[in-house]
């Protein structure tokens, strides 16, 4: 290869830039700031939030004008942190009198319309988790000289009762001072508002009582906070705002009645919340995580939490403590009374808990369930009572059933739809989808703990929002035929202090009166309350339409039935899922809801070019928890180097700091550990795509260097179906060996800066080796720390050839020329029998003649992660022109070689067999596992089964794994 040519690769690369007008993030002359932080002439004039709320369903907007006093363009991102229970419902940024809209279109709509703009430049624009409560809302655009903008966010959300009263929570944080700061409610209920307040984080009740006004009568009620310049001031003379923090609105409603029902525009909305009412008696377990992740804090908290709870839990309620780690125990073989005599001993029992073991999800379930279901039949409890489970654990099964459907499966089976389970997931390092599915199947709901110095508070918490059930079986019933599109009208509990909500669609919207029963099991009786509506009276609240928004219960009806359909969805299959996820997403077109099934698509101004930008709705916990993929079955981990080492796969919609990305995480040993790698590419390309655009760029690339014949199949790349040789992971290793349609697998520990020999071939020149990197924490203990591959060299002696691949850049050596590429480009290099094809952010394919091809993987993690870092997977697809002297941990096995599996016994842990190898003379002990394959897809991949070899392959390759450690890359 003429070295000539290399560095006209770059002036190609950039004279293609320049002409198509790409900015370029090392020249880009765009100063990026944080709106609304006073810098470099970017002056905020005015932040408005401004919220209406009618019968509980919140519309809320916040409205932002800024002017870029500079010179020059300014960057400018402006962010909301907004529920994460909300819909956010518009978007729109206005510069110089013009609007840029936003629109709800379906989400893989979306993302092939993000996916054909991104290469046109810079987006930006997402929705992502933000502490506890929040999501936040980023969305940026380039402000010319002298230009005003103004920003405006709306979303909807439907106020849940909790403790007994509404809570409207909003984070402010305007970062300088605001001429113009404002936030403004205006609350309308029909039944009438009993109390008003509202309160803020960040300030003194004495600055706040001046900048604040609240006031209600009737059915108005109104919360005014305008704090001046020096009111917002740090101090009198500092020019930074002290605003920063949480505002927030509560409030009740009167309850003359039980109920309330209001009817608009042929919707209507029912709530019911008796009050006075007697609790009914508790039969209540408690199944508590006592495994070794659970010392220390965690631990305390807990315990500290259940003392608490047994200063009130009644005393004609029935109880007992189930204890799982490895295995079970129990405080008593049965379910006692909660005698004053009983609580002190169960203080006792509480103090003395220990963390010890591993952890039986499964187990410890099933004792609670058994001994709810035993104490009913036995008649150990009242007639009257109501039984309810919360089990509290802070990591995933591995010991025992450990499959999560199956541990579904038997408690689902156990329960027989008798009484709710509640999950509480302590902690960020567990599958919360997995014990969210199993609640909500199972009539409960799930919580996340958060690990933080009030965990103890969390969990007393969430106890006294379940102590005082006022009645149980509750069923809401209307007219026969007279109603359509009811949302959920059965409730196995209606609690004190919080509310029951149904809404639906009439029928007949002329009808002159409207009946509701809601029918329930109170402590001593069974209740029915019956509500009457007069149609004509309800017509009374349109003419108060100066106040409310007209359309809100129509809205409230939708959201309500969105997210009940998402709830069912998630534990739906087949056809059952595709029509539920239909009817979701049908809802959130068509009332313009950004939901799990749509993204707002906002295009705007950037460099004379329409820019798409695109807000995906997280899943719970946003970039920090991750889902089982529908696509694939995660299954258990256990320590690396043993037979549990399958990859386990979660997935979130929404990535910290990209748009339109899916991130799946693969995780081994722990939910701590987990990786993940970002899905980028042309829309339904599968495998390595080739070129998608042909640009100036482009061209001047193919008129360089054009096509070789027997390359141009690269252009369409498709993985073949049996995978050979490759090293993914934390190294893992897979053989397959195509006679036996079966693969072997292991693993190498070494640490971080070894350099293993993986491919070398001194007939035709190849040599590969890769580098090992860990986590950016270093953990010295072999057993627990992850290593992966993070830069691999490639080379050709007899080319003069070299590539040195790392998660950041791609450089390539031709003799002393030297051209560098980055992940971000989608660009293809041939000459000379070589072909070197980079695919965005996805992978680079390398192939010599038509007889060599490898295929190197980027596997990305969230930039701020605190642990992990990016990496790489290097895969084998062609190798039938390499020499038989081949050699490494890898080229070894490019010739034929032959194996014997025998005695395949259950292991220890039942779902992996074990077996005897006979390979290379050599009797091994091996372990059934598997491994993904991740040419096709970089974030889920295909899974490959396999037997394990354990201790480094020793048996199995030549020699020991240390014979193949060399000093450097190349």
């Amino acid at each position: 290869m003429a070295s000539v040519q290399w560095p006209c690769i770059i002036l190609a690369l950039l004279s293609g830039l320049v002409v198509l007008g790409f900015p370029r993030s090392p020249s880009r002359l765009l100063e990026k700031r944080s709106l609304p932080e006073e810098a470099d002439g970017i002056e905020i004039h005015s932040t408005k939030i401004s919220c209406k709320v009618t019968s509980r369903f919140a519309h809320n907007v916040v409205t932002t004008k800024a002017i870029n006093r500079a010179n020059t363009a300014k960057e400018v991102s402006f962010d909301v942190e907004l529920p994460k229970t909300a819909f956010i419902t518009n978007f729109s940024l206005t510069i110089d009198g013009v609007t840029y809209p936003g629109n709800v279109k379906e989400k893989e709509v979306a993302k092939k319309q993000y996916e054909k703009a991104v290469s046109q430049g810079k987006t930006a624009g997402l929705v992502k988790a933000s502490g506890r409560k929040l999501e936040k809302f980023t969305v940026s655009v380039n402000v010319a000289a002298g230009s005003r903008v103004t920003f405006e966010l709306t979303y909807e959300e439907l106020l849940k009762r909790h403790k007994g009263q509404y809570e409207m929570y909003l984070k402010v944080q305007p970062k300088q001072l605001v001429e113009h700061f404002e936030i403004e409610a205006d609350i309308f209920e029909p039944q009438g508002i009993s109390t008003l307040d509202a309160k803020a984080s960040f300030i003194t009740n004495d600055v706040l009582g001046s900048a604040l006004t609240k006031s209600f009568s009737g059915k108005k009620g109104h919360v005014s906070f305008k704090p001046s310049l020096d009111q917002q001031r740090s101090c009198p003379t500092c020019p930074d705002s002290l605003i920063n923090g949480e505002f927030t609105i509560t409030y009740d409603v009167n309850r003359e009645s039980p109920a309330n029902v209001q009817v608009v525009n042929g919707y209507f909305v029912h709530f019911f919340a008796p009050q006075g009412l007697p609790v009914v008696p508790k039969n209540i377990v408690f199944v508590i995580d006592v495994s070794g992740s659970m010392q220390g804090r965690k631990m305390e908290q807990t315990k500290d939490a259940l003392l608490k709870i047994l200063d009130d839990v009644r005393e004609d309620d029935f109880l007992n403590f189930i204890l799982f780690s490895g295995d079970v125990s129990t405080w008593k073989e049965n379910l006692v009374q909660a005698t004053p005599e009983n609580i002190q001993e169960a203080r006792a029992f509480v103090r003395n808990i220990e963390d010890q073991g591993m952890t039986n999800i499964n187990d410890g379930l099933l004792r609670g369930i058994s001994m709810l279901n035993k104490a009913r039949e036995e008649h150990r409890v009242p007639e009257r009572s109501t039984s309810i489970v919360i089990m509290l654990t802070d990591g995933d099964a591995n010991v025992g059933e450990s499959r999560p459907p199956k541990i579904q499966e038997n408690v689902r089976n156990a329960i027989g739809g008798k009484f709710p389970l509640y999950n509480l997931g302590f902690g960020n390092n567990l599958n919360y989808n997995f014990l969210e599915s199993m609640a909500l199947e199972n009539n409960g709901i799930a919580r996340r703990i958060y690990e933080d110095s009030d965990a103890n508070l969390q969990l007393q918490g969430f106890y006294e929002e379940v102590a005082n059930p006022l009645l149980t079986g509750v069923e809401v019933e209307y007219p026969e035929n007279a109603i359509l599109d009811l949302t959920q009208n059965t409730y196995k509990h209606f609690y004190d202090g919080s509310e029951i909500v149904v809404a639906g669609r009439l029928v007949d919207e002329d009808m002159n009166n409207f009946k509701a029963d809601v029918k329930g099991h109170g402590a001593v009786s069974d209740l029915t309350f019956t509500e009457e509506v007069d149609m004509k009276e309800m017509e009374k609240a349109l003419k108060e339409r100066d106040y409310i928004f007209g359309n809100y219960i129509e809205r409230l009806w939708a959201y309500l039935t969105i997210e009940q359909l998402l709830e069912k969805r998630k534990n739906a299959q087949g056809d059952e899922k595709e029509k539920l996820t239909a009817q979701a997403l049908d809802l959130s077109l068509k009332y313009h809801f950004v939901t799990p099934l749509t993204s707002m698509v906002v295009t705007k101004p950037e460099d004379n070019k329409n820019q798409m930008a695109i807000a995906d709705k997280p899943g719970e916990g946003g970039h920090r928890e991750w889902r089982p993929s529908s696509r694939t079955q995660a299954s258990g981990t256990q320590k690396r180097g043993g037979p549990g080492w399958d990859t386990q796969t979660y997935e979130t919609e929404a990535d910290p700091g990209k748009l339109s990305r899916r991130w799946r995480g693969h995780c081994g040993g722990s939910k701590a550990a987990c990786m993940y790698s970002g899905v980028w590419g042309a829309p339904g390309s599968r495998g390595y795509p080739g070129l998608r655009i042909q640009t100036p760029l482009m061209t001047a690339l193919w008129l360089l260097f054009p096509v070789i014949p027997s390359m141009a199949y690269l252009n369409s790349y498709q993985a073949p179906a049996n995978p050979y040789y490759y090293v993914d992971g934390d190294p893992h290793f897979i053989i397959q060996v195509a006679e036996k349609d079966d693969a072997i697998c292991f693993n190498i520990d070494e640490d971080p800066g070894t350099v293993l020999r993986l491919i070398q071939d001194p007939v035709t020149g190849f040599t590969v080796n890769g580098q090992i990197i860990g986590d950016k924490t270093g953990s010295p203990n072999s057993e627990t720390r992850k290593t992966y591959f993070g830069k691999l060299g490639i080379a050709n002696a007899q080319m003069d050839f070299r590539i040195e691949v790392t998660p950041e850049k791609i450089t390539l050596w031709n003799g002393a020329a030297q051209s560098t590429f980055s992940w971000l480009d989608t660009v293809k290099v041939t000459q000379d029998g070589l072909s070197v094809m980079i695919n965005r952010r996805k992978n680079m394919v390398v192939s010599f003649g038509d007889g060599v091809t490898f295929v190197v993987v980027l596997h990305q993690v969230w930039k701020k992660h605190p642990v992990h870092q990016n990496f790489l997977g290097f895969y084998v697809v062609d190798s039938h022109r390499m020499s038989a002297q081949t050699h490494g941990l890898l080229g070894q096995f490019f010739h034929p070689f032959d194996f014997q599996v025998s005695d395949i016994h259950p292991g220890s842990d039942p779902t992996k067999p074990q077996a005897t190898m006979v390979v290379k003379n050599h009797r091994l002990t091996v372990t059934r596992g598997s491994q993904k394959d991740y040419r096709k897809d970089a974030s889920i991949g295909t899974k490959v089964a396999c037997w394990f070899v354990h201790n480094n392959g020793q048996g199995l390759i030549d020699g020991v794994h240390s014979d193949y450690i060399v000093p450097d890359l190349f």
